[in-house]
């Protein structure tokens, strides 16, 4: 069994900090703890606009505190963020992530995260090293 705490977390090398400053990313599980998925606690910054897409990823998104808006880049559609809102990015969404005050997400992906990943110039987290591997078992489902 595992039990972490956010005080754990909070200042060690599972706490990444967007190079911008837009968000911090407080990772509880991740890829070593072989789970299968890594889970999050994310904080957006009031002010922020982050451009995401994970082109290797599955996110679920579950926002417990705070107000903003995605933005589906390939529509321009724009929902609304608030306590109490999830949103699935099951198709690779590309998309804006903004905060209008602080949000607090809980966040899960597939397939998990390493660690110290940071979004790349589009937007993207690196696939997983055994990324074909998982594709094979996503597909036989």
């Amino acid at each position: 069994m595992i039990v972490r705490t956010l005080e754990q977390i909070i200042g060690s090398e599972r706490e990444v900090h967007a190079e911008n400053g837009n968000w911090v990313s407080r990772r509880f599980v991740l890829d070593e703890d072989h789970a299968g998925f890594s889970f999050h606690e994310t904080i957006i910054k009031a002010g922020s606009e982050t451009h995401i897409w994970y082109k290797n990823h599955i996110e679920a998104v579950y926002c417990v505190a705070g107000e903003g808006e995605i933005e589906e880049v390939a529509t321009g559609k724009i929902h609304p963020i608030r306590d109490g809102t999830l949103y699935l990015l099951d198709q690779h969404d590309e998309h804006y992530l903004r905060g209008f005050s602080d949000m607090r997400l809980i966040c899960a992906f597939n397939p998990p995260i390493l660690g110290r990943e940071h979004h790349d110039a589009d937007g993207v987290y690196a696939p997983h090293p055994q990324d074909a591997e998982y594709r094979k078992v996503r597909e036989s489902l």
